[in-house]
């Protein structure tokens, strides 16, 4: 009980190539992730939070528990907005509604969006959300923040921690970001932000 375990890939570990190599997946997905796992569910054993939801875990916890269990939020939900490489890949339906209404374009979304991530100080993450009135928002979430911390409904997701673009691309943290676009499941952000 209150066990976390390590996601599943929905898609083989090569699928993501060449935006993401299968070796940055493998140290990222089976080592890094692997052992925010790990580290958490050993440091629940002696909590009164064992058994809480993994949210519930990162809106009340502190230290290194809400780190790991950070950690695990963010990154199950960057592993699971990916697919195979499109090219001209663009959201659609309410999702591309939604960013043209609170951005101006899709183009110009993607030009922000970056510049956060590009620009955010050390390690962390950059978001794009909803409020509760629905209203689409770009965050900077340092370490292992997310955005249900400040009560937004996280959408999607760039990791601009070194290791999870240093293989492949070096200290070009910005071409890493440009390249992802490519590979977003539109289907699974459209879901959460319908949920």
């Amino acid at each position: 009980m209150g066990k976390f375990e390590l996601m599943a890939l929905p898609y083989a570990q090569d699928a993501l190539e060449p935006v993401i190599s299968k070796e940055t997946i493998a140290f990222h997905h089976g080592k890094h992730l692997a052992g925010y796992v790990n580290n958490l569910n050993g440091l629940l054993e002696e909590s009164p939070l064992a058994g809480l939801p993994l949210e519930e875990i990162v809106l009340k916890a502190e230290g290194g528990m809400l780190n790991n269990a950070g950690q695990i939020l963010n990154h199950n939900l960057y592993f699971g907005q990916f697919a195979a490489p499109k090219a001209d890949n663009k959201p659609v339906g309410n999702l591309a509604e939604a960013i043209n209404r609170d951005f101006g374009s899709f183009e110009a979304f993607k030009e922000e969006f970056q510049k956060k991530g590009a620009t955010l100080f050390g390690s962390g993450w950059v978001w794009l959300s909803a409020d509760k009135n629905g209203k689409l928002v770009i965050t900077q979430e340092p370490n292992a923040a997310n955005p249900i911390q400040k009560g937004l409904k996280p959408l999607l997701t760039f990791d601009v921690w070194e290791h999870a673009y240093y293989l492949d691309y070096q200290n070009r943290r910005p071409d890493h970001l440009a390249a992802l676009w490519q590979i977003i499941n539109w289907e699974v952000v459209e879901s959460r932000l319908s949920k």
